[in-house]
């Protein structure tokens, strides 16, 4: 999106160009094309979701039509990977790209791993020991919790007299590639009913996954799996300039 004269504008292409981006499905197949895109524009022209769908549509809450909504189905469905993942901001990865991303963004540190190492902060402790279990030998063990956020953020002590900045620190483990979003659902009263905004839920990738396919590039270096990702940009993009690639994928490691 841009700011003109004060005002938000949502980039996109008109209703009955033949490139449009049309449906979930669509958008899912052009990310396993591509390898990894952001939902909305940036620098980069031409690289995010928002570019290639109609801007007409956004927050109508049609489920056929709105991309806001087809996040929540792409989310659900598992095929690729959604999250903040993008400068903090959310986007796209396919399943084939997922274990670059997480290998360059986790510095080849399973969580525990960087938590022992003080590689990760003890509120992102707080909330992936609710996330994750550990068997009889304390290994981690990745357990299908489906939490909502607004409960996972309670659970792990944050809020009113407790822990501050839980969207922060959910956002920085997504970045890390620690947590994705896996799935909305809407929050039920005493009754059962169902109300309310849909709620996202948080899960490590591991536990969609599996910890081998997540980590499958762990045996190259950080910055080798850094290089294979700007580079990806730079074939769909070359006019890109460099900067405006890190500032999306991320510096290089050292």
């Amino acid at each position: 999106m841009l700011v003109e004269n004060g005002e938000w504008v949502v980039l996109g292409l008109s209703q009955d160009d033949p490139r449009r981006i049309r449906s979930p499905k669509e958008l899912v197949e052009r990310i396993k094309e591509v390898g990894f895109l952001p939902l909305f524009g940036s620098e980069v022209k031409g690289f995010s979701v928002e570019e290639h769908v109609s801007a007409d549509f956004w927050w109508t809450g049609d489920k056929e039509q709105d991309p806001w909504e087809w996040r929540e189905v792409i989310a659900a469905g598992h095929e690729v990977a959604y999250g903040k993942f993008f400068d903090k901001k959310a986007g796209f990865i396919s399943l084939e790209w997922l274990p670059y991303f997480a290998n360059y963004r986790r510095d080849g540190y399973d969580f525990d791993s960087a938590w022992e190492d003080s590689k990760a902060n003890r509120r992102e402790k707080l909330i992936m020991d609710i996330l994750t279990d550990t068997d009889s030998d304390g290994d981690i063990v990745w357990a299908d919790k489906q939490i909502l956020t607004t409960d996972l953020k309670k659970l792990a002590g944050f809020g009113k007299g407790g822990e501050k900045n839980f969207p922060g620190i959910t956002t920085d483990l997504m970045m890390k590639m620690y947590l994705v979003t896996a799935d909305f659902h809407r929050r039920k009263n005493k009754k059962g009913a169902e109300y309310g905004m849909p709620v996202s839920v948080l899960l490590p990738p591991e536990t969609l996954w599996g910890y081998d396919r997540v980590t499958a590039a762990y045996g190259e270096s950080p910055h080798d799996s850094w290089l294979k990702i700007i580079k990806r940009v730079k074939e769909l993009y070359p006019e890109a300039y460099d900067a405006d690639i890190i500032k999306l994928i991320g510096k290089e490691p050292k």
